[in-house]
């Protein structure tokens, strides 16, 4: 796999793209991910695990919300991974982790994940690079296991917001109502860091991309949520499942 510079990516959609006929896509793709979800519930047989990474304000809660807005809450659910609590710092970083980790079935959707120890933790010098070399093999083996023996399909996105579109986006939330409660003035400290977390985040791409990283542009919320759904209905659809029938008693 090339190397990714993120520099090199752009942050929005391609010229090509035109937001309303884009939108009506992403409308017609939510029913189809609706009966998709469906055959994964009832046919019980596979799992998705589906893990949104980014920086602050690069979209993932709104992701979370409208992407799976179409589908059963029953088999759904997210869990977010925030700082470590003294119970689960004295256990693995992986330990938090595993027990969330999909039911056949199931999909399951970490907002931000176990790729936190290898990314905060490397910027703040909480982790040094040795450690964090154990901990990328670790993930690997991690995933394999889910995928292997779990029948586990993992879909990993990168949200790729640019340094002007971040800070407008943390500058909203000191001035819209709706978005105060997102406000911490540590998101500032935090985004003046920007490209340190890209060559984490870039470390991270080259040595944990067994299972491919998507990086989304995420300037613009309609494309993204557009490639984020269009990449979940691939995965899905590959898997050619059928309704199980009538249960024999």
């Amino acid at each position: 796999m090339p190397v990714i510079k993120l520099k090199d990516i752009s942050t929005k959609a391609p010229k090509e793209f035109n937001k309303e006929e884009t939108k009506q896509k992403f409308a017609g793709m939510l029913e189809e991910f609706s009966e998709l979800q469906n055959l994964l519930f009832a046919s019980s047989t596979y799992s998705l695990l589906v893990v949104f990474q980014g920086m602050d304000a690069s979209g993932k809660d709104g992701a979370i919300k409208n992407v799976f807005s179409s589908v059963n809450p029953q088999g759904v659910t997210v869990v977010s991974f925030k700082v470590p609590t003294e119970e689960e710092l004295a256990h693995d970083f992986l330990w938090r982790v595993h027990e969330h980790s999909p039911a056949k079935g199931m999909i399951q959707v970490f907002n931000r994940s176990h790729y936190e120890d290898i990314l905060v933790t490397r910027v703040h010098g909480w982790c040094n690079d040795e450690t964090a070399r154990k901990r990328m093999k670790a993930i690997n083996d991690f995933e394999e296991l889910l995928t292997e023996h779990g029948n586990t399909h993992i879909v990993k996105f990168y949200l790729h917001v640019s340094a002007e579109e971040q800070r407008q986006r943390l500058e909203e939330r000191m001035q819209d109502p709706a978005k105060m409660w997102k406000y911490n003035e540590k998101d500032f400290i935090e985004a003046a860091r920007y490209s340190e977390y890209h060559k984490v985040y870039e470390d991270c791409f080259e040595h944990c991309d067994k299972i491919p990283w998507t990086i989304v542009p995420s300037d613009q919320n309609w494309y993204k949520e557009y490639i984020m759904l269009k990449t979940i209905l691939d995965v899905l659809k590959k898997l050619n499942m059928k309704y199980p029938g009538l249960k024999k008693t």
